[in-house]
C-alpha cells in the first residue's frame, strides 16, 4: 500500500497526465459521436451520391440556361474540385441519359465550361469520408487539450501539445445563390424564356433548339442557333457562319438571320450564296439581332466571339461563339395582319 503512494506521490505530474488525456479521448468520444455529431453541409457536388448529383448538375444546367450567368454555375458545380476530366464525363454520360431539352442544356453548359478561361489553379477533390474523419479526430483532440488543461495543470507540457498535437481545421467552401442581377428589359419586361447556347471550335454537330412555352406549358414555338456555313478543308471544321433561327406554330415560316463573319460578312460570293437563307448579319460582341413571327419575338444577343487562327484568312472561321437567346409573346394589339411583316401592328 505504502509502495503505491508513494509512487503516486512520486509521479504526480505524469499521474494527472495520463489521467487527463483518458478523460479527455473519453469525452471527445462522447462529443464527437453522440452529443454533437459531425454534419456536413454545403458540399461540393463531386461528393455527392450519383442520383443526387445528377439531379443537382441538371438543376444547375436549367438555372444556366435561364440566367446565362457561367460565373455562377462555375461556383455552384466546385469546378476546381473535380479531378481533370471528370465534370465533362459526368456531364456527357448524363447528357445522353437524360431528355433532349435537358442534354441541350447540359451539353451548352459543358461547352462553356471548357471555353471559360480557368480563374484559379485547380484544386484537388477531398474524399466525403476523410474530411469527416479528420474532422471527428481535431474535434477529439481538442476535447482532450482542453481536459488536461484543467486537470493536469501542467502549462508547459500542455502548451508543447498545443504546438504539435493541434490539427488545422478543415475549411469548408460555402456555396450559396448570387442575388438575382437587375436587368432592364425596357417595354416588353422579362422575357418569357431565356436560352445560351455556345459554341466551340470542334463541335461540327452543334445545332441546339430552345422550346417556347407559356407558363401554362402551352407550346409556342422552338428557337435555335445552327452551322450555316464552312470554309477550308480537314477536321475541324471551320465554321464561318452561323443561322439564328424561330419558329412560330401560328405562322407558316420560320424566320432565320445569318450570323457571319468578318471575312464572310465582306466576301460577295459567300454573302450571295449564304442570301437565300436570311438576312446576313455581321458578328460583334453586343449585338442584338431580333427575329420576329406572328405571335414571338427573339432577341438573340452575341455574348462571346473568338475568331480561330491558322492558314485560313483572318477572322474567317470561329474559334468560339455564345449567344443568348431571350423570346417574348407579341401582345395581341401588336400582333401582324395576315399577309403583312412582321412587326407591324394590327389594325
Amino acid at each position: 500500500m505504502f509502495t503505491i503512494l508513494r509512487f503516486v506521490q512520486q509521479r504526480k505530474t505524469l499521474i494527472a497526465l495520463v489521467g487527463g488525456a483518458l478523460l479527455g479521448l473519453l469525452l471527445g468520444l462522447a462529443i464527437g459521436w453522440w452529443w454533437w455529431p459531425v454534419e456536413w453541409t454545403n458540399s461540393t457536388p463531386g461528393n455527392l451520391r450519383s442520383d443526387f448529383q445528377s439531379d443537382y448538375i441538371a438543376w444547375v444546367a436549367e438555372q444556366y440556361a435561364s440566367g446565362g450567368d457561367l460565373e455562377w454555375a462555375r461556383a455552384k458545380l466546385g469546378v476546381e474540385y473535380w479531378k481533370e476530366g471528370q465534370l465533362a464525363e459526368t456531364f456527357e454520360k448524363l447528357a445522353e441519359e437524360r431528355s433532349d431539352q435537358e442534354a441541350v442544356r447540359l451539353r451548352a453548359l459543358a461547352q462553356a465550361l471548357e471555353a471559360a478561361p480557368e480563374a484559379e489553379a485547380t484544386a484537388e477533390a477531398a474524399e466525403p469520408s476523410g474530411g469527416a474523419g479528420f474532422r471527428s479526430v481535431a474535434m477529439v483532440c481538442g476535447a482532450a487539450l482542453l481536459v488536461i488543461a484543467v486537470v493536469g495543470g501542467a502549462l508547459l507540457v500542455l502548451n508543447r501539445i498545443r504546438g504539435t498535437g493541434a490539427a488545422p481545421t478543415v475549411e469548408e467552401r460555402r456555396v450559396g445563390l448570387r442575388p438575382a442581377e437587375e436587368v432592364s428589359w425596357g417595354p416588353e419586361g422579362p422575357p418569357l424564356a431565356q436560352f445560351v447556347t455556345a459554341y466551340t471550335l470542334g463541335d461540327d454537330h452543334y445545332d441546339p433548339s430552345f422550346s417556347i412555352e407559356l407558363e401554362s406549358g402551352e407550346f409556342m414555338g422552338e428557337c435555335g442557333v445552327g452551322i450555316s456555313e464552312t470554309i477550308g478543308v480537314g477536321a475541324p471544321s471551320k465554321v464561318t457562319a452561323f443561322e439564328a433561327w424561330l419558329f412560330d406554330k401560328n405562322d407558316i415560316r420560320t424566320v432565320t438571320r445569318v450570323l457571319m463573319s468578318d471575312y464572310a460578312f465582306n466576301e460577295d460570293a459567300l454573302r450571295t450564296k449564304l442570301a437565300p437563307k436570311g438576312e446576313p448579319v455581321l458578328v460583334e460582341v453586343g449585338k442584338d439581332v431580333v427575329l420576329e413571327t406572328k405571335t414571338l419575338r427573339v432577341r438573340a444577343r452575341i455574348v462571346e466571339a473568338d475568331y480561330g487562327t491558322g492558314e485560313l484568312p483572318p477572322n474567317s472561321f470561329f474559334e468560339r461563339l455564345t449567344v443568348d437567346l431571350a423570346s417574348w409573346v407579341i401582345p395581341e394589339q401588336e400582333q401582324a395582319q395576315p399577309g403583312s411583316e412582321p412587326g407591324t401592328p394590327a389594325m
